[in-house]
């Protein structure tokens, strides 16, 4: 229970990170509160009830309309330059790494700040530029708030000098690459621990019973709307089953796309699939693109997208290719250790309510290596390097059957090499880190024996 908690909070921060104006309006309101508390305090102090300190900057009104004009101008100047760069490195991110890679430059807290930080002190030098105005001791000048923008401003070139130094390292395909396999870290972090619930006994039909049930009597709930599944609240599907005393299984896992009509789940009885039908709108998320709060295999896509991007003849960059695999390779030894879905959620009671489909290891692994692999034909370096992330993982690996995935993916590249390698030497490479693979294989064999 806990787990699913944390996983749709980590859904909600997603989906309020990967956009432009949370920050934003967020900075633009701690400016307005900001305004208004020196704005009260400059009132306070032209009523004679306050005495402002000496290093407040004092001037007449028409100095400080000049002042705090030009100070907006200068912004709503600096505002457009963010934004040109911001374009700029969108266009090459969606170029060199894939239009997928944008959601990882457009949710980048540095660019939301700095975006905010300008905008924020924008909006409080044009309220303080309105607040200056006649009154019965004479012009009113808000000469604290002027301060205050000054301030702003000298901290506002700050960031700017670092958005800069920011952007220029940012685009760099080492730090792409890495940022991915954080969040890939992440996603898995939040798929480990202990199952959802944790009662007592368990209660009614297994889960293949339930299998069978659903296979042979199934009512079919359609998708409301189509999209990408980003996210299912199993805790709600949970109390839904419970209420109508059935069963859902779900067909489709976060990360799939969904076509409007189609089938997304089964519920046995079937009687009760139309009720579900109504309910299910609150239990689940979709959208017009994949996210990585519950879809694991979309950080694994991202890196993979880039490797064999890199090992197209437009691009010819090896390297890039072999940092990628080094990542994935770090991260499927992660997964082989603490990653564990669960396929089954019980209600308070014990009794199985939702079935789920988490993506299996095996798929993970040959999401992995398969399409690199095929990129990389010929290309001796990729092999080896795919070869030795097998080794790697291999000795991370927990059961016979993840070994045995492990195992197949190593024998693929292996003949890979055999056919499209010419050099004989590179050949032997290729083989001896096939050789590396079978024995850490069987020594892992040996001592679970």
């Amino acid at each position: 229970m806990i787990r699913g908690i944390h996983l749709e909070s980590q859904w909600r921060r997603e989906a309020l990170r990967t956009n432009l104006w949370v920050v934003p309006t967020g900075e633009v309101v701690l400016a307005l509160a900001l305004f208004y508390g020196t704005w009260a305090l400059d009132r306070a102090a032209y009523r004679g009830a306050l005495l402002l300190p000496s290093w407040v900057i004092s001037g007449t009104a028409d100095a400080a309309r000049q002042i705090l004009a030009a100070i907006a101008a200068a912004l709503i100047t600096v505002i457009g330059v963010v934004f040109s760069i911001m374009i700029v490195t969108l266009t090459l991110a969606s170029t060199q790494f894939g239009p997928r890679m944008l959601r990882t430059f457009i949710r980048d807290r540095t660019t939301q700040l700095t975006l905010g930080t300008f905008v924020a002190t924008f909006v409080y030098a044009v309220l303080a530029l309105i607040s200056i105005g006649p009154g019965p001791r004479g012009d009113f000048v808000p000469h604290l708030s002027i301060t205050v923008c000054m301030v702003l401003v000298l901290a506002d070139l700050a960031v700017l000098i670092y958005f800069i130094h920011h952007i220029a390292t940012s685009i760099q395909l080492p730090h792409v690459i890495a940022g991915i396999a954080a969040e890939l870290s992440e996603a898995i972090e939040a798929g480990a621990g202990e199952p959802e619930w944790a009662g007592g006994t368990e209660r009614g039909p297994s889960a293949a019973e339930l299998h069978g049930r659903l296979d042979a009597a199934g009512g079919t709930v359609p998708a409301p709307a189509s999209g990408y599944l980003q996210f299912v609240r199993h805790r709600t599907l949970v109390r839904i089953a419970r209420d109508l005393d059935a069963v859902i299984r779900l067909d489709h896992r976060p990360g799939h796309f969904l076509v409007r009509g189609h089938q997304l789940a089964t519920v046995w009885p079937a009687g009760v699939a139309p009720e579900v039908a109504r309910s299910f709108a609150r239990a689940h998320v979709t959208g017009p693109s994949r996210t990585l709060a519950q879809d694991i295999a979309f950080a694994v896509d991202q890196l993979v997208e880039i490797a064999i991007r890199a090992l197209s003849t437009a691009v010819n960059d090896t390297f890039t290719a072999l940092t990628c695999i080094d990542w994935l390779g770090e991260g499927l030894c992660r997964i082989a250790t603490s990653w564990q879905p669960n396929p089954v959620h019980r209600d308070e009671e014990g009794y199985i309510r939702v079935l789920a489909v988490p993506v299996r290891y095996e798929r993970l692994v040959q999401r992995s290596f398969e399409k690199i692999r095929q990129a990389g034909h010929g290309m001796p370096a990729v092999l080896i390097r795919q070869l030795d992330a097998l080794a790697e993982i291999m000795t991370e690996t927990r059961t016979a059957e993840q070994r045995q995935v492990l195992l197949a993916q190593a024998e693929m590249i292996e003949r890979a090499g055999a056919e499209s390698v010419i050099e004989p030497a590179d050949q032997d490479d290729v083989h001896r880190r096939y050789l590396a693979v079978l024995a850490a294989h069987a020594r892992l064999a040996g001592e679970a024996a």
